[in-house]
């Protein structure tokens, strides 16, 4: 069974008349014939009364009727969705605002997202934060894109790269990225001694911050190494013992926030936009674009 068998059965059924339906399906009378004969067959059951003056349709012919006209509709439904998820919708209009930060970002992304979707217009809007945030909720802009940072200044780890910080394997934050102040409120500290006042300074300085100056424990780094192994302790010390603390297979050292990029890319859409797979699309070009210039 074809889809234009559905077509012609349908002219059949709409007009009643073999020469017209044949006429709009550009078919002959006599291969409009063959193909109502081979639905049939393939139905098991009669659908046409056939006479010399007029053609009625059986009561299955009905039933089948309506089918192919449902699974026509849905038919070029399916179309009209497969042809605006490639090309978008020709009448469609996307507002985009961005902050200054965010300059160097959504202009080339929109440029990404056109080569692929020409029929779809894109409004870009410079405006500061605050602005867009009004814009997004009025609904008068579709996606807003700006920068924030990620992190308070109170929980960040600020380490110079002399000291580093350490668990034991086992331990809960062996294994975690991006370790901060607040993670590390729970755990006591044990801290190594340097031979060098600069750097001991610095070890001063990040036991302050991390407000264990008056719970620390303290020792040689053999000391250190072994208590950490059995307890859930979590240690500083200088550089000049990374050598040790990396040779230990049961250490391992931990990973602070101190390096990463203050700054992240916040993507938002209004809620009056409808979030299409071209919208997507664009979204994940937005992002993609966003990780790149980080």
């Amino acid at each position: 069974m074809r889809f234009e068998q559905l077509e012609q059965f349908v002219a059949l059924g709409i007009l009643r008349h073999f020469r017209q339906a044949a006429e709009q399906t550009q078919i002959s009378t006599s291969a409009l014939t063959r193909s109502i004969q081979t639905l049939e067959d393939e139905m098991g059951y009669e659908l046409v009364k056939r006479s010399t003056r007029s053609v009625k349709l059986t009561p299955e012919g009905e039933l089948f009727l309506e089918y192919a006209k449902t699974t026509l509709s849905e038919l070029e439904l399916t179309k009209r969705r497969i042809f605006q998820s490639v090309n978008g919708n020709a009448n469609e209009k996307l507002v985009i605002g961005y902050t200054n930060k965010a300059s160097s970002i959504v202009p080339i992304s929109c440029g990404q997202f056109l080569a692929q979707y020409p029929h779809i217009k894109i409004e870009m809007q410079l405006q500061d934060q605050q602005e867009l945030t009004r814009k997004l909720q009025q609904g008068e802009i579709d996606i807003s894109v700006y920068s924030q940072a990620i992190n308070s200044i109170g929980s960040d780890i600020h380490l110079p790269d002399q000291l580093v910080l350490f668990v034991s394997k086992n331990h809960p934050l062996a294994h975690k990225n991006d370790i901060s102040k607040q993670n590390l409120d729970s755990y006591p500290m044990f801290g190594c001694f340097s031979e060098s006042k600069q750097v001991q300074t610095m070890l001063n300085e990040a036991i302050d911050s991390l407000n264990k100056s008056s719970s620390i424990k303290v020792g040689s780094i053999e000391q250190v190494m072994a208590g950490v192994v059995k307890s859930d302790h979590f240690a500083i010390a200088s550089i000049e013992h990374a050598n040790a603390i990396a040779e230990n297979s049961e250490l391992v050292q931990l990973k602070t926030n101190k390096g990463l990029n203050h700054e992240q890319l916040v993507v938002q859409t209004s809620q009056q936009t409808s979030i299409t797979e071209h919208v997507e699309h664009l979204l994940s070009l937005i992002k993609k674009a966003g990780a790149a210039f980080s």
